[in-house]
């Protein structure tokens, strides 16, 4: 399994040295937006596996690399948190955790590698509606886009995942372009997984 990994480019070594690529298309994606995350926590970074076996595979890879802090069910599959031992810096972004989550049934990825980036916008808001609106106040040109989605071919989708036990409520907003996609949240992983562990 781990020559398949390495076959696939999914070997931890060769995804961190495609990070500031990534990036690369990650910050282009803000500009069609007409956003910037420049002052804002990149939260984490999210990889797509589509086989259950290669996921484990590189679940058990990344360990070298952090520990994992969370093992959530969210819609009916495992989605592991890592926190790396050393902080991934990158255009001024210091990434402190990995998101792998395990492939759902009956859903393939047309890529397997880095698929998004989860930056904490903040924001007092509950529902996705509340926070979408606060986004355009925040990025005032960003309202100007949400017109222009469809001819820039930009999907964007409003969701609350929520795992087990979560008593945060973390509305999403993300945008999808070319096989990569930037999440909008108002609070930060590491702040969610503490909720899951809170005894009240």
């Amino acid at each position: 399994m781990e020559q398949t990994l390495l076959e696939k480019g999914l070997v931890p070594s060769q995804m961190l040295s495609e990070i500031d690529a990534f990036l690369d298309r990650i910050q282009a994606l803000c500009s069609k937006l007409s956003i910037d995350l420049a002052d804002y926590q990149a939260d984490h970074i999210a990889l797509r596996i589509n086989d259950f076996d290669v996921a484990k595979a590189a679940h058990t890879a990344w360990l070298e690399y952090g520990n994992v802090i969370s093992e959530a069910q969210i819609n009916g599959r495992p989605i592991i948190v890592l926190q790396f031992d050393q902080a991934i810096t990158s255009y001024g972004w210091s990434i402190e955790c990995l998101e792998l989550p395990y492939p759902a049934v009956g859903k393939t990825h047309p890529i397997e590698n880095w698929e998004h980036v989860e930056f904490v916008v903040p924001s007092t808001a509950t529902t996705t509606d509340d926070y979408l609106a606060d986004l355009c106040h925040i990025f005032p040109a960003l309202a100007n886009r949400l017109a222009q989605l469809d001819d820039l071919n930009i999907k964007m989708k409003l969701s609350s995942p929520k795992g087990e036990g979560e008593r945060l409520a973390n509305p999403t907003v993300a945008f999808k372009h070319d096989n990569i996609c930037i999440k909008l949240h108002p609070h930060s992983l590491k702040h969610i997984v503490a909720s899951e562990q809170a005894d009240i």
